[in-house]
């Protein structure tokens, strides 16, 4: 049943801990739907879904000295979407984890499950709508499109099917959004980038002006302006991909690897300096603990 097939990836059990991003599970999925669009093999060796798995965490995953692909691929099990073989010859660890060489030196496989691979190859517009609901429940806005286009999903000819028909409905459950936070966010910035003081409008509204969650909606992160800024598009998408945060003292810090044709007009200028267009008065500061969250775990250098 399509439904059910949801409600089992929507119960992915993603690892929780002081309030870390864990996108390693979500990732792996979609890695595993979209060889599934493409009509690869089912079950995939450890080695590459190690070297993969590991390119998709540091891509779209937080700053991390260690990356574990083999926690994923192990524990993915336990959640009703993945199996593995062989894993009689695989060790574990007291917590439940599988040894990282077990699974290099025996050349373990693992994938999605039989009756879902199957269902994703029979009803392409499912497996589409499983990886649109995991990307959504997991990344913002912003980078939706490029995790599904960097797992094949984009790319794969059924993400050109057409809408499901009335006879097709699939139930989806996700956090709703406040519908007065962008509203609230860009009055409290006075219409304008915080970054570059950008404020182009038509017909007295603004364009291309975004009330940007600092701790990601898709991570809990509340609609209160303590936790919003007004960003153009394009500093609103580079927050979001880390390329650059804020302190606590609204000091702009760039991360160290950006580069590029533009960057010193966009970006670059900025660095160090504080928010050209913090909160007016009457209006309270983005909160100490979601930018923390943003150094921590969305932007692209350690800090």
């Amino acid at each position: 049943m399509p439904d059910d097939t949801l409600q089992r990836f929507q119960a992915l059990n993603v690892w929780k801990a002081r309030d870390m991003r864990a996108p390693h599970k979500p990732l792996l999925a979609l890695w595993a739907i979209g060889r599934c669009l493409r009509g690869d093999e089912r079950l995939a060796p450890f080695g590459l879904v190690d070297q993969e798995l590991a390119e998709l965490l540091q891509r779209f995953g937080p700053h991390r000295r260690t990356i574990h692909t083999e926690d994923p691929f192990w524990r993915m099990q336990r959640d009703e979407v993945w199996e593995v073989d062989q894993s009689r010859l695989v060790r574990t660890t007291k917590a439940g984890g599988a040894y990282k060489s077990d699974l290099k030196r025996h050349e373990i496989h693992g994938g999605l499950k039989k009756a879902d691979y199957s269902a994703f190859r029979t009803n392409p517009r499912l497996a589409i709508r499983v990886a649109e609901d995991l990307v959504a429940s997991h990344f913002p806005a912003t980078l939706q499109d490029e995790v599904l286009e960097a797992t094949s999903i984009l790319a794969s000819p059924s993400a050109e099917i057409e809408p499901l028909d009335d006879r097709q409905s699939f139930t989806v459950r996700r956090r709703p959004r406040d519908p007065v936070f962008r509203k609230k966010v860009l009055a409290a910035y006075g219409y304008r980038c915080a970054v570059c003081r950008f404020a182009v409008q038509r017909d007295n509204r603004p364009l291309a002006l975004e009330a940007a969650h600092i701790k990601w909606h898709e991570a809990r992160g509340p609609a209160e302006i303590e936790n919003g800024m007004a960003l153009c598009a394009l500093h609103h998408d580079l927050f979001d991909r880390g390329a650059f945060t804020v302190l606590s003292d609204l000091r702009v810090i760039v991360a160290a690897d950006v580069d590029g044709e533009g960057v010193e007009q966009s970006l670059r200028r900025y660095d160090g300096g504080h928010l050209k267009a913090g909160p007016q008065q009457g209006y309270p500061n983005p909160a100490a603990n979601f930018l923390g969250w943003h150094q921590r775990e969305v932007f692209r250098s350690p800090m």
